[in-house]
């Protein structure tokens, strides 16, 4: 059985067991602690490897020259464009503000910090402090250094990287373990939440899902139609006829990773993309730019943040933004990877990672959609830089059918 099917099961028979035992759930809401906790444990070692092996690897000299800095700042642009929509209409339906969660025993209400005060205290002091301490935002600010360190450090450096590279493999197995109790997890988790609280968590989950699918919709029908029109000055129909496979590749395995070799191939022989520009762009985008994850985070984490009743003022806005953002470099393109990277977005902006057991039922279908939109959106830059790059048969573009 998929891992996405289990999870969702155990969301539906959490819903039936908390309704029929109502407040009586004290031993299950230990189950879902332990289950937080094993995703706590792993959040600071998956951030620093992750960054560190995604900021070597694309910090290569050859790949961040005229052609890596116009990727990169395509990738970012749209993905604060995709944040922005994400946040518009959350903020509008607001689908958390009725559900009125009772925060964890001992948990703060978020960020109070001015923005001075913030920035500052990114900084660390002592590495392994935050490390000890869970404070992603300082993790990251190491990280970031560290990847710079090895890469200065030239061949000497290429031992350590090779260490880290192999943690990050270890983390990605690590993960994998955990994900697998996630089905008893959840089913723990949000038992005990309808036990609170009720069925009355059904209609803000589906205004939820509604946003992430209003937002990726918005994504790809205003911002990437847009930039084929105006910034690759491209017809846009042959794009989506041309994309079709990997569309329809991305929405059914939820996997950037996996929808890689079709999207190459769709770039390189429907849409006309040298494979140069195809090759790297395309691979580049499928690990840093996650137009679609940062919707679904975006809305997801202001909704949990909704449900308890949290006030989220501007410095945690920023701070949300920056996590999405520097985040997305250590976002595995495989199913599942999402939930992982919210966990991350939650600690940094100091919203309980518990508000995962309402989310993680639905986290497949915030997953399928943005999946979509994350492929659509590598191959948009490819376009765009393939056609700066004067590497666009264009006649080959143009031509492609439906039914090729």
């Amino acid at each position: 059985m998929k891992p996405w099917l289990k999870i969702l099961i155990g969301l539906i028979l959490g819903v039936i067991t908390g309704l029929i035992l109502n407040r009586q759930v004290e031993i299950l809401s230990l189950v879902g602690k332990a289950f937080i906790d094993l995703l706590k444990m792993l959040v600071g070692l998956i951030v620093f490897s992750s960054l560190v092996v995604g900021m070597c690897h694309i910090s290569d000299p050859k790949k961040l020259g005229r052609i890596g800095l116009r990727t990169i700042f395509f990738y970012i642009v749209t993905t604060l464009i995709a944040i922005c929509f994400g946040l518009i209409i959350v903020y509008s339906v607001q689908p958390g503000a009725n559900l009125h969660l009772t925060l964890p025993n001992g948990h703060g209400s978020g960020a109070n910090a001015s923005l001075i005060d913030f920035l500052f205290a990114i900084v660390p002091s002592n590495p392994f402090a935050a490390f000890a301490e869970g404070n992603i935002l300082q993790i990251i600010v190491f990280a970031v250094l560290f990847a710079l360190a090895i890469n200065l450090s030239g061949e000497r450096g290429k031992p350590v990287l090779e260490m880290v590279e192999s943690l990050s493999e270890i983390m990605a197995k690590l993960t994998h373990l955990v994900m697998k109790l996630a089905p008893y997890g959840v089913f723990a988790l949000i038992a005990t939440a309808v036990g609170a609280i009720g069925c009355k968590v059904i209609l803000p989950l589906i205004l939820a899902v509604g946003c992430i699918f209003l937002g990726c919709l918005l994504q790809i029908t205003i911002v990437f139609t847009l930039s084929l029109r105006y910034m690759a000055k491209v017809e846009v129909a042959p794009f989506f006829k041309g994309m079709k496979d990997a569309i329809v590749v991305a929405f059914t395995t939820s996997s950037s990773s996996a929808t890689l070799p079709v999207t190459i191939e769709c770039a390189r022989d429907h849409l006309g993309l040298s494979a140069d520009i195809s090759g790297f762009v395309l691979s580049l985008g499928s690990t840093i730019n996650m137009n679609g994850t940062a919707i679904g985070q975006s809305v997801l984490a202001i909704f949990i943040a909704q449900a308890y009743g949290i006030e989220i003022n501007f410095v945690t806005l920023f701070v949300m933004i920056f996590t999405i953002l520097i985040s997305a470099v250590g976002t595995a393109g495989i199913p599942g990877s999402g939930l992982v990277m919210l966990s991350i977005v939650l600690s940094a902006m100091g919203v309980p990672l518990e508000g995962i057991a309402l989310i993680a039922g639905i986290d497949r279908l915030r997953d399928m959609m943005a999946t979509v939109v994350n492929v659509t959106g590598d191959a948009v830059a490819a376009v765009y830089i393939a056609k700066k790059e004067n590497q666009i048969d264009e006649t080959k573009y143009h031509a492609v059918t439906w039914i090729e």
